[in-house]
């Protein structure tokens, strides 16, 4: 867990850590808010996709964020960038998500999106993954957004409206070679997408899935393996960021960055013996 390095201050970019005493929910936080603006927690903002997205909400305005990240220096900057509020914190700790949750309320009220951008990788031979590093994948990846998902979804409906943001890999649609987990992590959290869709029709709730392929951020480094192939080439954070928000905005259940993607996708779902064969030539 991060520890704390300074106190929420009363206005302007606050960064905290985990404590469920100071983050205990305020009476009627929502009343605070003005005419036409929306909240929006993001995870996995203190580098990468997250702190794109964060960025480009702060940049358009109109949005009271809550940013969640497990790098404390690096989210308060992202914080000052944005006049976020700013919880350092690592979300695969127990009781972490709780702890978020109700500071999150206690700081901007009612939350109408949710954009759970944290993850990690690895990459390299099964065979070869540590037990704790698998388990840091589906905890990071999956279970600390299906927690954090299960605690804020109930005021979503309540209120009959909000979106929920999942971000995911292509990986998780193709699979990759030499990243068994991974891909088997982001497949749930595609999959978790649109089984939660069609719980969720007419409450006036939705859910996106966005699917990027490879993106030039800080995660091949921190996995330990650079990225060597030739295609897909990297794409901006940036691009990832506008591709939720724009879903965001129309509502959209799936989103592709690229958009060309999707046809390996449809590929392997139409004729997955054909896309074998192919992956298995061309890598």
């Amino acid at each position: 867990m991060v520890p704390a390095f300074s106190r929420p201050r009363p206005a302007g970019p606050q960064v905290a850590a985990p404590d469920a005493a100071r983050a205990r929910p305020r009476a009627e936080p929502s009343a605070k808010r003005g005419a036409g603006v929306r909240t929006a927690l993001v995870t996995g903002a203190s580098s990468g996709i997250g702190a794109a997205v964060a960025r480009r909400l702060g940049a358009e305005g109109g949005w009271r964020l809550v940013l969640s990240g497990r790098d404390p220096d690096r989210l308060r900057r992202v914080a000052e960038d944005t006049s976020a509020t700013a919880y350092a914190a690592d979300l695969t700790l127990p009781g972490v998500d709780r702890q978020l949750t109700d500071f999150t309320l206690a700081s901007v009220g009612s939350v109408d999106l949710l954009v759970a951008g944290a993850g990690v990788g690895w990459a390299g031979e099964f065979r070869d993954m540590p037990p704790h590093a698998i388990e840091e994948v589906f905890e990071t990846d999956v279970l600390a957004t299906l927690r954090l998902v299960r605690l804020l979804l109930p005021g979503m409906v309540a209120a009959g409206t909000g979106r929920v943001v999942l971000v995911g890999s292509l990986a998780g649609c193709v699979a990759v070679r030499d990243e068994a987990v991974y891909s088997a992590a982001k497949a749930a959290l595609g999959t978790f997408a649109d089984a939660l869709r069609y719980e969720l029709l007419g409450t006036g709730v939705g859910v996106t899935h966005v699917v990027p392929g490879v993106v030039d951020t800080p995660f091949f480094e921190r996995r330990g393996t650079p990225y060597r192939r030739s295609r897909p080439r990297p794409v901006p954070a940036e691009r990832v960021a506008e591709a939720v928000r724009t879903a965001t905005l129309r509502g959209r259940d799936e989103v592709y960055v690229p958009g060309w993607l999707r046809v390996p996708c449809r590929v392997r779902g139409a004729a997955p013996g054909l896309y074998r064969r192919l992956a298995a030539r061309f890598g």
